[in-house]
């Protein structure tokens, strides 16, 4: 425990990249230590250079880990209490989404990853840190919200909508669970995200599914950097339970429809999605 640090730390689950890296970044610029994880070694490792390029590396750990496997996650909270002492936010954030298409055409091998990921994970990931969080007597868990997590639809979405809807009921289960402990259960909603992630499951998905979205999707989308500094400030300042942090309200989502900006826009530059017809 020599290497203890006095940070407030967050551990962040599938945070090589997209969401969970624009959190990461968020917290570290915030002054707070934080752990990130990923299956894939050499991606922890890439993740890893690139952020010591800009923040202090004694704040900075990574390690592998897949969120399906309970005895990986119960590792990535070990050494994560052995590195910084403790943790005080734990954000299930890792997940996988086919590409959009109609559900009765989804091979076996789809289905288990998006399903195993997204709501396996999340919940296995919320019992080791309700476990851990009961044991330090403080904590945060936070799920992470998406398309479908309160009854959307589009379509070729069915079953990574299915999943969100899924945690919605889930993190609401926990809440109730555990609300009369000191540990406080949420859910992050970052809205329509420019990440790899999305943007692969438009392209290669049925184009049609891209061309009934694409209107919607140009008008809503943000870039990580902005939403995940939102969030992460939403998460530090936050003292209550059962809290939903959201980035596109209504209110922002009015506010914007009358702000000529987002209609001139282009947030879909320079990706795979420009050019898709």
């Amino acid at each position: 425990m020599s290497n203890v640090s006095l940070l407030d730390c967050v551990v962040i689950t599938g945070s090589s990249k997209g969401i969970g890296l624009g959190l990461a970044k968020a917290f570290l610029s915030l002054g707070w230590a934080v752990v990130i994880s990923a299956r894939n070694e050499e991606q922890i490792q890439q993740t890893i250079q690139q952020l010591t390029e800009q923040f202090e590396s004694k704040n900075i750990l990574g390690l592998c880990c897949d969120v399906t496997q309970k005895d990986q996650l119960q590792h990535l909270w070990n050494i994560a209490i052995q590195h910084f002492g403790r943790i005080n936010v734990w954000i299930n954030n890792a997940g996988n989404c086919h590409a959009t298409q109609a559900f009765i055409g989804m091979t076996e091998y789809e289905l288990n990853s998006v399903l195993q990921t997204n709501l396996l994970g999340t919940m296995l990931g919320s019992q080791i840190a309700l476990q851990g969080m009961l044991k330090q007597g403080f904590g945060q868990i936070f799920n992470m919200e998406g398309w479908g997590s309160r009854g959307e639809w589009s379509a070729g979405m069915t079953v990574y909508g299915t999943t969100k809807r899924a945690i919605s009921y889930f993190s609401q289960a926990l809440y109730r669970e555990s609300k009369s402990s000191p540990i406080l259960v949420g859910t992050l909603s970052p809205g329509m995200v420019a990440t790899d992630l999305l943007i692969s499951s438009w392209q290669n998905g049925n184009v049609q599914n891209w061309k009934k979205m694409k209107r919607l999707f140009l008008f809503i989308i943000d870039p990580p950097e902005k939403v995940c500094a939102y969030l992460a400030q939403g998460i530090i300042n936050n003292k209550k339970t059962n809290v939903r942090i959201v980035w596109m309200t209504p209110w922002r989502l009015l506010i914007r429809f009358f702000q000529p900006y987002y209609w001139r826009r282009n947030p879909i530059k320079d990706t795979a999605l420009e050019h898709l017809k």
